[in-house]
Order: structure tokens, then sequence, then C-alpha cells
């Protein structure tokens, strides 16, 4: 008799209608299911390469009546046009340092992430988050998730990316800075960042997430060209937009 146990089945569940957070009078939906188990890494490369997304032990992308608007977008890091405006956003960050810290929290990320939200999304659900609900945020991943510190030249961490590992690259899950750094352009820089070190180690994408052509929010991720976006036909250029 076999000793090899049989995987749980992956159960989809689709969530409650909400006001969408990016689109003035549109709900938004969530197809959604529960990621455990050992092969829960596998899982999650393969749906987030058709488009997924994860939150915590949650894997979800958008299912939303009548509405299209999201879109997952990756950067084919081969292909990645270093313009003169990138070269100039690493110039002026060439004295930060990054460090990989695993899954390690500290008050001192917790710190900038408070000051983070509450100046960029003071009006949203993230701002509401305490102490407990930032180490939820970092260390409940059933996969390789990893923060990624950015520290100045006086070791202070002016910047932090929470990042899941994948097979073919990175997938960048939430990201935060000091607000008051506006000149740096700090959440840009560190996704040249990520561009480069997947670069370094052989990968092919890094996985931004959701575009929304009209959303403030999620527009800004067209101006990394090229980009490959997930349609019914799988992934596809995406004209520049920017």
């Amino acid at each position: 008799m076999s000793n090899t146990r049989q995987q749980s089945p992956l159960i989809f569940h689709r969530s409650m209608p909400m006001t969408c957070p990016y689109l003035d009078g549109r709900v938004e939906q969530q197809l959604f299911a529960e990621l455990s188990g050992a092969n829960a890494q596998q899982v999650f490369e393969t749906l987030g390469e058709s488009g997924f997304r994860r939150s915590h032990h949650i894997i979800y992308r958008p299912a939303c009546p009548g509405c299209n608007a999201c879109i997952p977008v990756r950067i084919p890091v081969a292909k990645f046009k270093s313009t003169k405006a990138w070269r100039r956003i690493l110039k002026a960050n060439a004295d930060i340092r990054a460090q990989d810290v695993g899954t390690t929290v500290t008050q001192e990320q917790y710190n900038l992430f408070q000051s983070y939200v509450t100046e960029r999304h003071g009006e949203g659900d993230m701002a509401k988050m305490t102490a407990r609900d930032y180490v939820n945020l970092v260390t409940a991943s059933p996969v390789d998730t990893r923060l990624v510190e950015f520290r100045d030249a006086e070791e202070e961490l002016i910047a932090a990316c929470l990042i899941d590992c994948v097979r073919d690259g990175f997938s960048a899950v939430y990201s935060y800075f000091r607000p008051e750094l506006g000149s740096r352009s700090l959440g840009s820089y560190m996704i040249l960042w990520l561009i480069e070190e997947a670069a370094r180690r052989n990968l092919d994408y890094v996985y931004l997430g959701f575009w929304i052509e009209n959303s403030p929010k999620m527009a800004y991720k067209a101006r990394f060209q090229p980009l490959e976006a997930f349609g019914q036909d799988g992934w596809y250029p995406l004209d520049s937009l920017a």
C-alpha cells in the first residue's frame, strides 16, 4: 500500500460584494481559496502564473460583476528598458543598502509602516492595523516570503518591501517608505531594485499585482516597460499607457 498522502483539494469561494477601494461607484468581489499544506508553494506559484495574488494565507483574484478593470501585470526582466528617469532614481538612491531580513519583525519597521499608511492611506483599513496585525502581514504566509529593508548611509530604515519568492521571479506584496522623502521616489526605487535583483539571480519576472488604468493608486505600474498583462489567452504585451 502506498504511503503517499493525498493533498486536500483547493476549494474556491466568492466573497460578499464590497465597495471597490479603487474605482468610485464600483462593487468588488474576490475569488479566493486558502493556501495550506506541504504543496502550498507549488499551488501558489501555479496560480500566481495565472494572475492570482496572495494575502496572508489566502490566494485570490478579482471576480467583480460587470468589471474587468483589475489586470494582473508583470515585468519581463530581460526586456526591461532602463530610461533616463529610472537611472536618475537609481543614482539618487545610490547610498541605500538593502538587506533581506526574512520574516523578522521589529518595532522600527512598524513605526515606519504606521507613518506611511497614515500619510498615504489614512482613509483605508491598513491605517487601523495594530502591531499584531503588522506581524501577521509579514509572518502569516505559507509560502516563501521575505522582507527586504532599505537603509540610508546613516543606517536609518527608510523603506521596506514584502515579497514572495516564486520559481520564476519575485512577487511584490506590499511596500512602504518614509513619505517625507518624496524626492527619492522610493516606491519606484524598490521596484527597480527588484528588477536588478531578479536579473542578478537569473529570474524572469517581477510580478506587480493588479494594474488599474483609471486608478491613480494603481495606474503607475504602466510606467515600467515593457509590461505584460494576463488575460483569457494568457500573458500578452501591455502597450505603454504612461
